[in-house]
């Protein structure tokens, strides 16, 4: 789970980065930044209940969102994508 503070702050960082402006919530950009890091603290949570199959459908769907998001943002804005990958850390 996210906290308010860690939201808003990702929120800032890649809305005035990648979007219109610190409260750019809805950007592709965004979106895939609070994605990310929502998938990557359920990491801890899956190495200690390695049955948790409701909890891991979650996961699934997340990623899916995740890669319709960024295949959008590839075919709009090849730049933004290339630079968004890099900070995130993502691979492609």
């Amino acid at each position: 789970m996210i906290s308010k503070a860690e939201k808003t702050q990702i929120i800032k960082d890649f809305g005035t980065e990648f979007g219109t402006g610190p409260t750019d919530t809805g950007s592709s950009a965004v979106q895939v930044a609070l994605l990310t890091t929502r998938i990557n603290n359920l990491a801890p949570h899956f190495e200690k209940n390695k049955h948790d199959y409701h909890s891991n459908r979650g996961l699934l769907k997340m990623i899916g969102q995740r890669k319709r998001l960024l295949a959008y943002l590839a075919s709009t804005d090849a730049a933004k994508y290339q630079g968004l990958i890099k900070k995130l850390g993502l691979r492609k």
